[in-house]
């Protein structure tokens, strides 16, 4: 079984980063692709970056383009969401979620029903 456990998040100030982690337990990264999503209050949940398996293609929202980079700690097991120049707009709760070879459907790199096993979440809080 596969299991996620993010960590990371906090209170931030606007301009401010955040490097976000998920502990990831029971597969390795090449059966593995991973992303993080996140979900503000009252809103769907809105994918965010993705890295392929072995730390493969990346992907990242347009919302955070160019702020944000997702990386792959081998030795770790650890997935990391550096998030830099924090906006308010940024504030949610962040999920990771990886989507293992030959379990579930498909629907492409920013669907969330990609992806088969999630985290608990977390809370990520930037302030103006």
């Amino acid at each position: 079984q596969v299991q996620l456990v993010e960590s990371g998040g906090g209170l931030v100030q606007a301009g401010g980063s955040l490097r976000l982690s998920c502990a990831v337990s029971g597969r390795t990264f090449d059966t593995l692709r991973v992303g993080w999503f996140r979900q503000a209050p009252g809103k769907d949940r809105d994918f965010v970056a993705r890295i392929g398996r072995s730390g493969g293609t990346t992907y990242y929202a347009d919302s955070v383009k160019g702020r944000s980079t997702i990386s792959i700690n081998n030795a770790k097991n650890t997935v990391y969401l550096q998030m830099n120049s924090l906006k308010p707009e940024d504030t949610a709760v962040y999920y990771c979620a990886a989507d293992e070879s030959g379990v579930g459907s498909y629907s492409g790199p920013t669907a969330y029903t990609s992806y088969d096993y999630w985290g608990q979440g977390t809370q990520v809080t930037v302030s103006s």
